[in-house]
């Protein structure tokens, strides 16, 4: 979903980001999301392709796909997540990536064979985050998950033998209201067999309002012990260690925490350190994997190697909002409830952006809206 007047730092971060739909089908018992935006909204396949073609013209490299729940995108509207996926693929230049947000089982399941196509894209990131929260059926039940534990293992098991090296990420809620240690331990298990190597543990917290608030909660050193105790199983193995030695292709996007690297992402977008030379930034990289931690690998770029960038235009300057084209100065009157442009109110423009400065308004519009 695009807002006017998302604002993009194309010059540290060329990535922009795109949601399909607002909101999600689910009505999970512990989630307050659904109370402050409603029902599903998604927005026209022509809208986003559009969005996504003038982002790459803006200098953009790498695009992110996102909402509450990518995979139910078009249900109210007649279409779905692939059919919007392969328009999107048909706009991205070489050397530019997209990368799908997260999806909930239970709208994933019917696109599978679908799905894997898409993933397999060269221009694609092979990577899905795929929320299971628990590894018992009782506790999802209770959380109106609308999914089994067979349904996550069908969706990640059909992926990764249809999508060879896909990165499967994945949440997990410990200390659900009537989790017991049978169900906790299965959740431990589901972890030590697919050694997801990107886990989000959350310790549950009982949101006020939600149904699950009023469940008979589980205590609090129960639920804190778990959560280390999860923790400990996911630090327990290394994901990386065996692609040491690997040459990978990296599309590099921003700068590392420390300002010691650039950071950049492989083909499943698994997160690849590189050395800061100012002409990687938005550029595919040819690199050599010499190390490897718990959530990085270090590459070295190769000697002589090409160095890509997919960029139509140069990126925006940072600060520049990303979609308008014109400015206009115009006074500013305290008492009008609109401030006119050239005849035309902004109630009837959809890109429109503000600025006071100098004792009046700097309004930024897209002429394309006129």
């Amino acid at each position: 979903m695009w807002a006017a007047g998302l604002e993009f730092d194309m010059h540290a971060k060329p990535v922009g980001h795109t949601s399909g739909c607002g909101q999600c089908l689910n009505a999970c018992t512990y989630c307050k999301t659904k109370h402050a935006r409603g029902n599903l909204a998604s927005y026209p396949i022509d809208e986003l392709v559009d969005r996504a073609k003038q982002s790459f013209q803006e200098g953009v490299c790498e695009i992110w796909l996102t909402s509450e729940d990518t995979g139910a995108y078009g249900r109210d509207i007649g279409t779905d997540l692939p059919t919007l996926l392969w328009k999107l693929v048909e706009v991205i230049p070489e050397g530019a990536m997209l990368r799908l947000g997260m999806t909930n089982p239970p709208y994933i399941l019917e696109h599978l064979e679908e799905m894997a196509k898409v993933l397999n894209h060269p221009r694609v990131y092979a990577f899905l985050h795929i929320p299971v929260q628990s590894a018992s059926d009782a506790v999802l039940m209770a959380m109106k998950r609308e999914y089994c534990v067979a349904d996550f293992r069908r969706v990640v098991d059909f992926l990764k033998e249809k999508v060879p090296g896909i990165t499967i990420a994945t949440d997990i809620i410990c200390g659900f209201p009537g989790e017991t240690d049978q169900d906790f331990q299965e959740t431990v298990k589901l972890v030590e067999e697919y050694k997801f190597p990107s886990l989000f543990i959350n310790q549950f917290y009982p949101r006020p309002g939600t149904p699950a608030a009023k469940m008979e909660q589980v205590p609090a050193q129960v639920k804190k012990q778990r959560t280390k105790d999860l923790s400990r199983v996911f630090h327990s193995y290394s994901p990386y260690d065996h692609k040491i030695g690997e040459r990978q292709q990296v599309l590099v996007t921003e700068e590392s925490f420390d300002s010691k690297f650039y950071v950049a992402h492989n083909r499943f977008y698994e997160q690849v350190l590189v050395p800061k030379n100012p002409t990687f930034m938005g550029k595919m990289v040819e690199v050599d994997i010499y190390e490897s931690g718990k959530h990085f690998m270090k590459g070295q770029p190769v000697a002589d190697a090409k160095v890509y960038t997919p960029s139509i235009s140069k990126p925006l300057a940072k600060g520049e909002v990303s979609g308008l084209t014109a400015w206009r100065k115009v006074a500013w009157h305290p008492h009008s409830p609109r401030c006119l442009l050239s005849g035309s109110d902004t109630e009837h423009r959809t890109e429109v952006a503000c600025q006071f400065q100098e004792g009046s308004w700097h309004v930024a519009y897209d002429f394309r809206a006129l």
